[in-house]
């Protein structure tokens, strides 16, 4: 698409739009300016750790924005990626000049919407919708939806909509493939470093690869088929195996499924030196009670952890006059933990109601005592209701539900750490969870830690807080803008929470709020935070290891950042906002070791990942990029494409 602007950014005309609108202007508001690979300025030195590598974040960026009064959501929309490759200017690593470059994600959904000026909305109902719709504005939606989906098979459409997913969620890099995740559909291979779209994964191959292994992958074959190729947005990569793990949830029993897809290169090798076992895809996980949102779940070398809260995504609730998503805290959490291998050796652990979006990591230990025992854990950032789903779409949440005096808790979002000791097979034990309480008082979500110590006893991880609680109480007007960035030292918080116990589920071992750790001045302080300077707000960090690290944490952070003073008096962003990418030194969370200054905005958005120099060299062959249909293309002269646009005319 080059350096074109595909249409003009849609502002809101006065700062007073009510707040229902505050994810679709101000930093939130969406980009339609796409661009190649463009040199950026930069200050400071760029470590040469990113020589020939690329950052990348995805997010949700409506192309379909007309409609500034709709239901609006942060996590709906069509993906974006935003990505600053670091090119090496010659054979060295010590000139390193960085070129951004944004691109849609070119899914179905996108493809079908591009240049179609009668559609005012997304395609797809918001979340905000499901969340705190009435019955009657649900249905209207889903009829509007399916409806669209079926004009797109007609003569005329820019796409027939095969999969809904818009891909707005994750990215992952396996075996050849750089992936965008939404849990609404199967992955999307994308190209490094350009960014084009090169089409679906189903966990053998891609669409427009070479044709080899066209054996069934995510979904199978069957009348559920289509729901089995939805995709956690955080499938996970072991760092070891090279393996990716992933689950599938579904509106229909048993609700979850579960895949591994190896490496299909013959020289990745297991840890034990074999050969990689087979893929396993779509395996049913049994226990679960009902349709459940499962945004994550974590991963641990040996074990998986399947998050079963009451936190429940199922259609049939509206024709119960209940919404589609609605959490419930006086309902029980259950955590499935079982052998990689062997989901069908799941054991549950229940505690009280709780809402997790974001594993931080998981990893096993195997005591050696007179009794061996194994033992599985957890760190995750525990939410105590679902506001975020409301404040995350400018709603009120709903008045919660009395909960048992025991189970009463502050609103939160903590950094949690679990540990589930493993009933040994053919006991009659029940397991019960060993520890769950807080590391920390401080706000935190959108948590990240060394590749290289994913899986297992990491000792540090990475995320985002704010001065302000608001995005998860659920404040109206209050959008959600980070302006700390986190290092918990979690090894030394677990460690003093086993020697001196808090109480469990409400309980936690550092109380401090962040005033009071800026005030710190101990070096060895197991929580460090880098502030914002005012008016300047971060997204997610990604952390990037330095050559030949001296320890876990001596690396690099990786966000983009916004500075607000940019608004005009109305509070919006004109055409000339521009965004930086900083580096941050991971070790001492104080120095902003290089800027590079962006040609325009990155929206505030979701989840991204490194892609190393290898990763992008590495990349498996395809034959074609997806493109978008030419209006030379398009049969408009028939009597069943008038009538699709007539129809999709009045859905608008």
């Amino acid at each position: 698409m080059g350096s074109q602007v595909l249409a003009t950014e849609k502002q809101a005309t006065t700062a007073e739009w009510k707040v229902s609108l505050k994810y679709l202007i101000r930093n939130f508001a969406p980009i339609k300016r796409t661009r190649p690979l463009t040199w950026c300025p930069y200050s400071g030195i760029i470590p040469t750790e990113l020589a020939g590598g690329q950052y990348v974040r995805n997010g949700a960026n409506p192309i379909t924005n007309e409609d500034l009064a709709r239901h609006a959501h942060w996590f709906d929309g069509d993906g974006m990626l935003s990505g600053v490759l670091f090119q090496r200017a010659g054979k060295s690593a010590h000139r390193i000049e960085p070129y951004f470059v944004n691109q849609y994600v070119l899914t179905d959904v996108f493809l079908n919407a591009k240049d179609n000026s009668r559609l005012r909305r997304p395609l797809l109902p918001s979340i905000t919708t499901f969340v705190s719709g009435s019955l009657f504005a649900v249905v209207l939606a889903v009829i509007r939806t399916i409806l669209l989906l079926i004009l797109s098979r007609l003569p005329g459409s820019r796409r027939a909509v095969k999969k809904i997913s818009v891909a707005n969620t994750g990215l992952v890099y396996h075996d050849g493939r750089a992936l965008a995740t939404c849990e609404s559909g199967p992955p999307m291979r994308i190209q490094l470093p350009g960014l084009e779209t090169v089409g679906w994964y189903n966990g053998r191959r891609a669409e427009n690869e070479p044709h080899g292994d066209d054996q069934a992958g995510f979904g199978g074959k069957g009348p559920a088929g289509f729901m089995k190729e939805w995709t956690t947005g955080h499938p996970r990569v072991d760092p070891v195996t090279k393996e990716l793990i992933s689950i599938h949830v579904v509106f229909v029993k048993p609700y979850v499924f579960y895949s591994i897809v190896p490496p299909r290169r013959k020289e990745v090798t297991s840890e034990s030196g074999g050969l990689l076992t087979p893929p396993m895809f779509d395996v049913p996980i049994s226990g679960v009670l009902s349709p459940k949102m499962m945004h994550d779940f974590g991963v641990a070398a040996r074990h998986t952890v399947i998050l079963d809260l009451p936190l429940s995504l199922n259609p049939i609730n509206c024709v119960m006059g209940k919404p589609v998503i609605s959490f419930d805290a006086a309902k029980r959490s259950r955590f499935g933990v079982f052998p990689r291998y062997e989901p069908h050796k799941i054991q549950w652990f229940e505690t009280s109601g709780c809402v997790i979006f974001h594993t931080a990591n998981c990893w096993e230990s195997i005591s050696t005592g007179p009794i061996a025992e194994t033992c599985v854990h957890l760190v995750a950032c525990r939410l105590i209701s679902a506001s975020l789903l409301y404040s995350a779409g400018a709603l009120a949440p709903p008045t919660p539900k009395a909960v048992p005096p025991e189970y009463a808790e502050e609103e939160q979002c903590r950094l949690y750490y679990y540990s589930f000791p493993l009933v040994a097979s053919g006991s009659d034990g029940q397991p019960m969870i060993r520890n769950q309480w807080a590391l920390s008082a401080i706000p935190f979500e959108f948590p990240t830690v060394s590749p290289h110590h994913a899986m297992a006893a990491a000792r540090f991880v990475y995320g985002c807080s704010m001065s302000s609680s608001s995005y998860y109480s659920g404040a109206l007007g209050k959008a959600a803008k980070i302006d700390y960035i986190a290092k918990i030292d979690i090894g030394t918080l677990i460690a003093r929470g086993i020697a001196h116990p808090p109480q469990q589920i409400k309980g936690c071992v550092d109380k401090r709020t962040i005033n009071e750790v800026m005030q710190s001045t101990d070096a060895d302080d197991p929580i460090k935070l880098f502030q914002m300077p005012t008016g300047w707000y971060a997204q997610e960090p990604r952390f990037v290891a330095r050559s030949g690290p001296s320890s876990e944490d001596d690396g690099w952070l990786l966000t983009y950042v916004f500075d607000e003073s940019q608004l005009d008096e109305k509070g919006e962003c004109g055409l000339e906002a521009v965004s930086e990418l900083w580096v941050i030194d991971a070790k001492n969370m104080r120095d902003v070791v290089a800027r590079i200054h962006l040609p325009q905005r990155v929206p505030y958005g979701l989840h991204g990942a490194w892609f190393s120099e290898e990763d992008i060299g590495s990349q498996r062959r395809f034959e074609a990029a997806r493109r978008e249909t030419t209006a030379e293309e398009l049969d408009l002269s028939s009597r069943l494409s008038r009538i699709r646009d007539a129809i999709e005319q009045v859905l608008g």
